[in-house]
């Protein structure tokens, strides 16, 4: 598979693997047999994958376990992506919301480097911005960490385009991870062009909008109650309806193309700009083979075309998230006291 750079130094496949649903997703609980999960992330990196995210929250504790052991014997052949930033007692933090105070933080990496069996992360973001800590001393904690060699490169994830200026000019950011698909793209407006300014990545999670680009959703799907889509306004009814005219569209331009609606999204992402880097993951092996093939697809200048008219001219409807998960997105952190 071929390389791309994030920022000016981290050099990993073009799609990478997303592995938060190895421990449940969506609101479902549990994921595929460890035994499976563990061979699903050592067959993406047969695929070629060297990117692999995961995070603290994720189980919790027990993604990173799980990708540490898959990945340990071929750890000098990867990178990995984790994330700090929720409260946990391990943390030394009082459990529930966010806490990315300076102390925890430092408390958080340790745990992380022991789960995933490694003595570096080579990404690592800050899930959501905590909304009681000002962002440079987030930055300056992570600065320290990569000046000690347990950290290689500072990232971010949903953060508002001001935190990340204000980030980056105490520890340049290497990435920004943001939700980002043909079927939400609000982060051209404001956060895309400033990481093109500054020289900062994109990785793009949800690339497959919560499995609804992959063509297997329809006005008919119904969602368990524990699946958070099923209270999301995007997935209830007429709005679900009138965003499956991206679905046809993307149906029409992957039957000429040879491809599956799945591996167009990916196509289109991989199209914006060099340096994003999507993340779609699955528990399904057909699937995983089937996303990383997307970056073997080969599209016209026609069809991208196509393919970016259907972005800008279908209007997506119903928000992307219950209003309380929408909150901690795209937020600014507290300005520093003096």
């Amino acid at each position: 598979m071929k390389q791309r750079t994030l920022g000016t130094g981290l050099t990993v496949s073009e799609i990478g693997f997303g592995c938060m649903s190895l421990t449940g997703a969506y609101g479902q609980s549990g994921g595929p047999a460890r035994e499976d999960a563990i061979a699903l992330i050592r067959r993406a990196a047969d695929l070629g994958v060297t990117f692999f995210d995961t995070a603290e929250v994720y189980g919790p504790f027990t993604n990173e376990d799980i990708v540490g052991e898959a990945l340990e014997p071929i750890r000098d052949q990867v990178k990995i992506a984790t994330k700090f930033g929720f409260a946990f007692a391990e943390n030394g933090a009082e459990p529930g919301g966010l806490c990315s105070r300076p102390d925890s933080v430092r408390r958080a990496v340790e745990n992380s480097l022991r789960r995933l069996r490694t003595d570096h992360i080579d990404l690592y973001y800050q899930h959501r911005v905590d909304p009681e800590v000002p962002i440079e001393d987030v930055a300056g904690t992570v600065k320290d960490l990569i000046d000690a060699g347990k950290v290689l490169h500072f990232g971010l994830s949903e953060a508002a385009a001001g935190t990340i200026r204000r980030a980056h000019a105490v520890q340049p950011v290497t990435a920004v991870q943001s939700e980002y698909s043909m079927w939400w793209r609000d982060r051209e407006g404001d956060t895309i062009p400033v990481l093109a300014e500054l020289g900062i990545g994109l990785v793009p999670y949800s690339p497959l909008g919560k499995g609804f680009l992959t063509g297997t959703i329809n006005a008919s799907t119904t969602f368990a109650d524990s699946d958070f889509r099923g209270q999301t306004p995007r997935f209830q009814g007429e709005a679900l309806e009138a965003n499956l005219a991206l679905v046809d569209v993307l149906k029409q331009l992957a039957a000429k193309a040879g491809a599956t609606p799945a591996q167009l999204a990916l196509a289109w992402l991989l199209d914006q700009q060099p340096w994003i880097v999507p993340i779609p993951g699955t528990k399904n092996p057909a699937r995983l083979e089937e996303n990383t093939a997307a970056a073997s697809v080969e599209l016209t200048t026609g069809q991208l075309a196509e393919l970016r008219a259907a972005a800008e001219q279908i209007r997506i409807v119903g928000a992307r998230y219950p209003e309380a998960q929408d909150a901690m997105t795209n937020r600014d952190a507290p300005l520093p006291t003096d």
